[in-house]
């Protein structure tokens, strides 16, 4: 076969602030495409990061192309994964970022469309789960082919808590966060496991439930906590950025809890938000609908309750 023409993966990256930076990093670092688009609206800032970034890539595991480029390299993009906005301020929610970033959204989406991009999006500027409904919206893009990061980080903190609680290896803890990825966030110890042992069914003497709640408030405020000593958080999402790219790219078939549409799943509709969904190469191939107990359920519903009241004034 004639090289030439072989189907290479283009990823298009719209933001090279640390974020965007972390998850560029990863992306070669993990070898995941075969090309990396950058885009910023500083230009100097994003040739400056390929440049960097270039110079990298002998020790990487596989061949990249990375380069900066304009909306026009969306057209062929098979997934743009946009980190551009303004970041959340020290004892700012992610939430009151929504009325900004927006407007911004609106800009990048109509310029991205531009170019004939029928791909995916994957979405991970806060607040996470209204940014990528406008994302739908403003593209005009199935459903399925428009995805936030959603709880993708909150379930990796707080399987890292419990991998450190339990003294057992994270990947061998299963267990979920859902909801807004925000102060509405709600774990699902219904459904968490260590190694083959469901948590609810551990003795007394290796489950302490005042344990648990403290970890799942530190997972919820871990943002506040880093951004509180850094600055900002970067390397976590640009890792779980990377995540759901393989599983896209790859056509995994893997679950993750990112920020999908709800179309009558859990009682809802009309509403991006962090749920177990099934990722691949069309993007999301179904929502997982889990049974919730009593008190998840209602966490659940006033997550999607402050959600939608949030986006009342930019929707």
């Amino acid at each position: 076969m004639d090289s030439r023409n072989k189907k290479v993966n283009r990823v298009v990256l719209i933001g090279t602030g640390a974020v965007g930076c972390s998850y560029a990093y990863s992306m070669i670092n993990q070898g995941v495409a075969e090309e990396l688009v950058l885009i910023d609206v500083n230009e100097a800032k994003s040739e400056g990061e390929a440049m960097d970034l270039n110079h990298g890539i002998p020790f990487a595991p596989s061949p990249i192309n990375v380069w900066s480029g304009t909306y026009q390299d969306c057209e062929t993009a098979d997934l743009i994964v946009i980190t551009a906005g303004l970041a959340q301020k020290p004892g700012e929610t992610r939430l009151q970022l929504v009325e900004k970033n927006t407007k911004i959204f609106k800009e990048i989406i109509k310029n991205i469309m531009a170019s004939g991009f029928d791909g995916i999006f994957l979405v991970a500027t806060n607040p996470v789960d209204i940014l990528t409904y406008v994302t739908w919206k403003e593209s005009g893009l199935p459903k399925e082919r428009v995805i936030g990061s959603g709880t993708v980080l909150d379930s990796a903190r707080l399987r890292t808590a419990l991998g450190q609680h339990f003294n057992m290896d994270t990947r061998n803890v299963h267990a979920y966060i859902i909801g807004e990825h925000g102060d509405t966030e709600l774990p699902v110890w219904s459904r968490a496991s260590v190694g083959v042992e469901r948590l609810e069914e551990l003795p007394a003497e290796k489950l302490n439930r005042e344990s648990l709640e403290n970890i799942f408030v530190n997972v919820r405020d871990a943002a506040y906590h880093i951004i509180e000593r850094k600055g900002a958080t970067y390397y976590g999402i640009g890792m779980s950025l990377v995540r759901i790219t393989k599983a896209i790219l790859n056509n995994e078939n893997c679950i993750l809890t990112v920020s999908s549409y709800l179309d009558g799943q859990y009682g809802h509709q009309d509403v991006f938000i962090g749920v177990p969904a099934v990722i691949n190469r069309g993007g999301i191939r179904e929502v997982i609908e889990i049974d919730l107990n009593e008190k998840e359920k209602q966490q659940f519903d006033h997550s999607v309750i402050v959600l939608k009241e949030t986006m009342k004034p930019v929707i």
